[in-house]
């Protein structure tokens, strides 16, 4: 997954500047992005503060670990199936 060079806090301080009137194609311009990648990022953070952020952060990590739990052990049930079947 590609990184980007703007900190969480540094794109709702953005998001927030736009809500307090500023216009995207200024805080586009001034950040070095495509009016694109601003409005994805409002449709993404819209509303969310920096804690709120982080425990979404932390949430999507928790999730990402518990899909590769699940995904070893089913290819281990997969595996002890084949083995059991098998006709010694």
């Amino acid at each position: 997954m590609k990184r980007t060079k703007f900190t969480e806090s540094q794109i709702i301080k953005a998001i927030k500047e736009n809500e307090n009137g500023r216009s995207a194609e200024e805080i586009s311009r001034e950040l070095g992005i495509n009016k694109a990648t601003f409005y994805n990022w409002r449709k993404k953070y819209s509303g969310m503060e920096s804690s709120q952020l982080k425990r979404l952060k932390e949430l999507e990590e928790e999730n990402r670990k518990l899909k590769q739990m699940y995904a070893e052990l089913s290819l281990d049930n997969v595996m002890l199936k084949d083995v059991l079947s098998k006709k010694w």
